[in-house]
Parts: C-alpha cells; sequence; structure tokens
C-alpha cells in the first residue's frame, strides 16, 4: 500500500504543506517499490461494465466471466492495491483460473488516478467508507448488477482484496455484512481505523484498541443490522513493514469480538509449502467464523505461488505479488467456493443426497458414494463444515429452530473437490421463546449475561455497548440463541 493521498474528488478541502510533502515522498517512494516495469504477459479477458448504478465513487467494473457457469453461481469481488488495476490484478492473483474452475463470477472493482492520485481506494475517507455513499455504495451496485445480469446467487457473494483493497475490504465487510457472507483481508487494517488516527498511524505502527471498541465500529457502521456477521480470513506477510503485522492482531480482535468468540484460536495448522501458520476460530456450530494466516518471509503483497498445481495460482511478474502460498486458492477454499464449479478435482458430483434424522441441534446426512473418493466435503450454508470418510455425516451444534441447506463433494486421492451435489434443506426441530431480562447493567453483568470493559458494559455474545457499568444504566437483553445476548429496549422477544 502507498500512502494513501487526498482524493482529487474532494480537493476543495484545505491540505497542509506537511500533507503535500508527505503526498510527493509518497509518490517517489511508490516509485522506486515498484522497481522496473515487468515483461508484458498475455492479459486475462476481463470486460468493461457500465451503467451499473449510480457509481457516487466514480470506480470502474470489470467482468471475468468463465466460459462454463453453473446456475446461480457465487460472485467473488476483487480490490486491488494502489498503484495497480483491475487488469493487473487478474492478471497475477490467480483468481480467474480458480473462477474457472470453481465456477464462479470475479467482478474486478477499480478507481483511479481521478479518484486517488496513487490509484489507492480510498479506505480512510468517511465519504467513501460508509455505508450508502462514496466507493462504498458504488461496489455494492457492482455486486447488485452481477446478481441481476448472471443470475448469480445473492446469498453466496464475497469479497477479497489487497493493501487499499484489503481495507476497503474490511468497509464492505462493516458497512454490507447483508450483501457480503465472507471475505478475506490481505495486507489490510481494521474498519474504522482512521475514525480517530490518520491512515499512516493505522498502517504502521499500527493502533491498538480493546476488541470490544474494535467490534463496536464494525456495528457503528449499519446499527440497525440483526443478521449474521460475515465470516472473515485475515492474511498478513510476517515481514511487512508497510502494513505492518499488528494491523492483523487488531483485525483478529476485531472479527473475533463481532462473533462473540474468543481471540486465542480454536486450532492452529500449518498449510501450504512456505508452512504458513493457519489459525482457525470457530463459532459454535463449527464453522470457521475467523482465520489468520501468517505468510513467513514475504513484505507487504499478495501471496502467490506460480505453478499447474491443484493448490497453485498467480504470477509474479508485477509488484506486489510474492512468490509464497498461493493465497488465492486457501481463500476460494475459506468462502467454501473449492468444487463449485464443473473443473475442480477428478470425481463427479455425488448423488442422492438426502436428510435422516433430525433433532433440535442436529441434521444426518446420506448420501451415495462416488467411485475414486478418497472422502467427501460437507458444506452447510455455502461453507464447508466436515470431512466424511464414508457415506453419512451427522452435523451437531445447531440452533433449535433453524433452516440449514446441504450440499457434499467427492475428493480425490490428491485431496481435490469435484462438483458439489445437489442441495438438501433440513430445519432443527423446536426453536423456544427468546428469554428476556430488564435490569441495570451492573446486574446484567453479576448474572453473566454481559461483560465490562474500561468502565463500559458489553452484551455477551454480541460485544454490543450498554453504556457505562453502573446501577443507574438499565436495558432490557434477549439471549437468542443461547448464550449471546443483544439490546431489545424496544420490545422482547
Amino acid at each position: 500500500m502507498r500512502r494513501p493521498s487526498p482524493s482529487r474528488r474532494h480537493r476543495n478541502r484545505p491540505v497542509h504543506l506537511l500533507s503535500r510533502l508527505l503526498t510527493v515522498a509518497a509518490l517517489v517512494l511508490g516509485a522506486a517499490l515498484a522497481g522496473p516495469v515487468p515483461a508484458a504477459q498475455a492479459a486475462v479477458p476481463v470486460t468493461r461494465v457500465t451503467g451499473f448504478g449510480s457509481n457516487p465513487g466514480q470506480l470502474n467494473m470489470y467482468v471475468y466471466r468463465p466460459a462454463s457457469l453453473p446456475a446461480n453461481p457465487p460472485v467473488v469481488v476483487a480490490l486491488h492495491g494502489c498503484t495497480q488495476s483491475a487488469q493487473a490484478y487478474a492478471d497475477n492473483s490467480g483468481l480467474p483460473g480458480l473462477a474457472d474452475r470453481d465456477g464462479f463470477v470475479l467482478v474486478l472493482a477499480e478507481t483511479t488516478s481521478s479518484n486517488n492520485i496513487n490509484k489507492c481506494f480510498n479506505w480512510f475517507q468517511t465519504t467513501d467508507n460508509r455505508r450508502g455513499q462514496g466507493e462504498a455504495l458504488s461496489i455494492s451496485q457492482m455486486v447488485s448488477h452481477a446478481v441481476s445480469a448472471y443470475g448469480a446467487d445473492p446469498g453466496r457473494v464475497y469479497v477479497t482484496g489487497l493493501s487499499a483493497g484489503g481495507a476497503m475490504t474490511s468497509v464492505m465487510l462493516a458497512a454490507y455484512p447483508d450483501v457480503f457472507a465472507a471475505g478475506a483481508v490481505v495486507a489490510g487494517l481494521p474498519y474504522d481505523c482512521t475514525r480517530d488516527n490518520s491512515p499512516y498511524t493505522c498502517m504502521n505502527p499500527g493502533v491498538d484498541l480493546a476488541p470490544s471498541a474494535w467490534a463496536q465500529r464494525v456495528r457503528d457502521a449499519y446499527p440497525s443490522y440483526d443478521g449474521p456477521w460475515p465470516r472473515t480470513a485475515i492474511w498478513y506477510g510476517e515481514q511487512d513493514t508497510t502494513v505492518v503485522p499488528r494491523n492483523a492482531t487488531e483485525l483478529r480482535d476485531q472479527w473475533t469480538a463481532v462473533h462473540g468468540l474468543s481471540q486465542t484460536p480454536t486450532r492452529s495448522s500449518a498449510i501450504g509449502p512456505d508452512s504458513t501458520r493457519h489459525d482457525e476460530y470457530l463459532a459454535a456450530d463449527g464453522t470457521v467464523a475467523v482465520e489468520v494466516d501468517a505468510v513467513p518471509g514475504i513484505g507487504h503483497g499478495t501471496p502467490v505461488e506460480p505453478g499447474s498445481g491443484s493448490q497453485q495460482c498467480g504470477a509474479t511478474g508485477a509488484p506486489y505479488f510474492l512468490g509464497s502460498i498461493c493465497s488465492s486458492y486457501w481463500i476460494a477454499r475459506f468462502f467454501g467456493l473449492e468444487g463449485t464449479g464443473s473443473g475442480g478435482g477428478s470425481l463427479p458430483a455425488p448423488t442422492g443426497l438426502a436428510a435422516g434424522a433430525v433433532t433440535g441441534t442436529s441434521v444426518s446426512l446420506t448420501w451415495e458414494a462416488v467411485s475414486g473418493a478418497t472422502d467427501y466435503t460437507v458444506f452447510r450454508d455455502g461453507a464447508p463444515v466436515g470431512t466424511a470418510s464414508g457415506t453419512s455425516y451427522t452435523d451437531t451444534g445447531l440452533t433449535a429452530g433453524t433452516t440449514h441447506t446441504y450440499a457434499v463433494a467427492a475428493r480425490d486421492n490428491a485431496s481435490t473437490a469435484g462438483p458439489r451435489s445437489g442441495t438438501v434443506t433440513a430445519t432443527t426441530t423446536g426453536g423456544a421463546t427468546a428469554a428476556c431480562w430488564t435490569s441495570s447493567n451492573y446486574a446484567h453483568v453479576q448474572a453473566g449475561r454481559a461483560v465490562t470493559s474500561g468502565g463500559y458494559t458489553y452484551a455477551k455474545g454480541s460485544n454490543q455497548n450498554m453504556g457505562l457499568y453502573n446501577t443507574f444504566v438499565t436495558h432490557t437483553l434477549k439471549e437468542s440463541p443461547v448464550g449471546t445476548y443483544t439490546i431489545a429496549d424496544g420490545g422482547c422477544p
């Protein structure tokens, strides 16, 4: 990420001499970082789309559409870094090849030097990082157009980006949680860090806030939202001095707190040829709500691993694409896209998927065997939730009275999943009326329905800010599901 520069759309604002000097320095530094112009390579065929909405952020929209798409395909939105373009991101990130294999529409948003001298998305400006305005609204409009134009599934929309694009990914997840099911922030920053800090401070040395404070900034982006929060993957280079690793830690704090999870990983492993540290934070239902991937030996950029292997992708012929691990492959896998198209793996889709025994907390599934399958990946609501060695699986830890959609995919001896089966929907039994309590903040904390931090009270599970920790502030809390409390002063249940 180059140092962000003033938007040309806001040049009428006062600009101090120091900020002008910093902008000039950033341009000189950026030219040095970019180095020599790389050799030309065959460009991925992307299509410019116009008329996708009012486009208040004055962005460009490009689309890569695979020749063969399944019905109701997913959508992945990609946001480039500073000095880059949509075409450069398509050519080097490896995402188009994964779109071919996994069957999704790739939308590439692009900003220009007319918006920002360094072609950075304006993640640090309130005119562009708030719901319903500026660049954030333009990107949301691109999604709406893609869903309508390509018959895409609005429930399977995802976003990823590098550096300024990574910071803008944080914006989209916070401001439009109703649009994006998941996102992957690569070398990015927590949402709304610049509320009370300069972008330079946020980038390096970074800003340390309590998880509950970071989570509140996300909730403030769309205060009336009461739906599920997007799942979030966080990628960073351990030697990044541009957007320092502290930002990955703060991003983890922000999104684990949003999901009501501990900041201690549920499980850790090593992935890829460079043993990238892979930390996962599981929700109560077993899904990976947050993951953090620390790539050793690289600085600031998108991790790629050129090659033709099933877990390889991308190119290193342009600045800020760094040879290490194919992050795009693992991001698509986190999104639950692996094997959704017709080109993934060597095995056909399983048939005969059916839901058997259903309880208040579990759903049992069966399907027909696929010849040559090593095992099967089970998907719930578009995301992988488990692996089965046979042709049955019981999904546990569910909430009573909830509906879920399942699919399965067979994996070959290279652990590559083929296309997914048809789906089956099941609803768990039961579903009790939400329990409610009206008490002072002090009493809520003493009863275990809320926690306190820095003199303030936060609802347990949702982390909503309830105000000062005392006996004078009173709220009604609703518990649904069990263990998650939300403010319900307007009426409960």
